[in-house]
């Protein structure tokens, strides 16, 4: 058995910092890994030390199934706010990705860009916080890479992450599986996420703190699917950047339909839409990192609604809209004025660097 190297002294997280030489390949980046991803993400495939990681395949592909395969790019500003951190993020949006496929996530990997001079303590908090995030999904960290650039060519760090998922045999969800007459639901309240990010980037206070939503959804998807009948459920999608108004708009235009939403249906806490008024932001558009949209057949609906309902994370799931028949693929509101009004795709960005 091969021994591991012996380093002249443990690295100084509290008051070290990341150089070129832990990018370098050598003796420093060696140590940077072991003395803080190791011991962060360590699990046995992790373990195995080489440039990717063997992996047993799940007994489903034998029955059908298909693997799915998501990555994202996270470069949240600031790196930690209220409810979360760049870590557990880059961990839960992956596996969100890969959920809304109606698939269970198996694996993860994980890429690390580092600005020189990056202090060592803060490092190892973000790399703490995506090993706890994994460990509590389920779902390992299997193998990744780490790159150091230049003072002033980066913004401290970026992570990026791909995950692996299995989605069983007859399962088919997609954005462009809506269809006339489905309902629109969501699991839960909107905008949490965006105001926490920039109340912590502005250095505003509110009178109750804003927390990010931020959370894995695979166990909210794995309950939805097993308790409604099979091929019920037709789209799956997690609103982050553009919110739900974007994301919304993505979705009639992959399926060719339109929807009606109820304004006074969707859910919006008191002290983000008074965060949103203040700021002169529309929480329909503000990013998510813990909600889902399901659009599913309109007589499962309340089976739908009482199944998020009875998961922590979908406890105020909301029936919010129907899908409709629609060549120009419009999203149109039913407005709390009695009124009605088109629901346009996000023509810029209300808020930059939130996921």
């Amino acid at each position: 058995m091969s021994q591991k190297p012996k380093y002249i002294r443990p690295l100084d997280i509290k008051h070290g910092r990341v150089d070129m030489n832990h990018g370098a390949g050598g003796r420093a980046s060696a140590q940077l890994i072991e003395e803080i991803f190791l011991r962060a993400f360590d699990n046995e495939y992790l373990r195995q030390g080489n440039d990717g990681a063997t992996l047993p395949l799940p007994p489903e592909l034998l029955q059908g199934a298909r693997l799915v395969l998501a990555t994202d790019a996270h470069v949240v500003s600031p790196i930690f706010f209220p409810g979360g951190d760049l870590g557990c993020l880059a961990v839960h949006g992956t596996l969100n990705d890969v959920a809304m496929q109606g698939a269970r996530p198996l694996y993860l990997s994980a890429s690390f860009i580092l600005e020189e001079g990056y202090p060592l303590i803060d490092l190892q908090r973000i790399a703490n916080s995506m090993g706890a995030a994994a460990r509590e999904a389920g779902v390992p960290i299997v193998t990744g890479d780490t790159k150091v650039v230049e003072k002033g060519k980066g913004d401290g760090v970026f992570i990026s992450t791909t995950g692996v998922g299995v989605v069983a045999a007859g399962v088919h969800i997609g954005g462009d599986q809506a269809r006339a007459g489905d309902v629109v639901l969501v699991s839960g309240t909107l905008g949490e996420h965006g105001v926490a990010v920039l109340s912590s980037r502005e250095s505003l206070d509110f009178e109750t703190t804003i927390e990010s939503d931020t959370a894995a959804l695979h166990g909210l998807v794995a309950d939805l699917l097993a308790a409604l009948p099979a091929g019920s459920v037709h789209v799956l999608r997690d609103p982050t950047r553009g919110g739900l108004a974007t994301t919304l708009n993505e979705i009639t235009r992959q399926s060719g339909v339109g929807m009606l939403l109820d304004e006074s249906s969707i859910p919006v806490l008191p002290q983000v839409e008074a965060a949103c008024e203040l700021l002169g932001l529309d929480p329909l558009y503000i990013a998510n990192e813990g909600k889902m949209i399901v659009i599913c057949d309109a007589l499962v609906a309340e089976a739908a609604l009482a199944c998020l309902r009875g998961h922590p994370l979908g406890l105020a799931a909301c029936l919010i809209g129907t899908v409709t028949v629609d060549p120009h693929c419009f999203v149109q509101m039913q407005t709390k004025l009695g009124g009605r009004r088109v629901v346009d795709w996000l023509s810029g960005e209300q808020l930059p660097r939130i996921c």
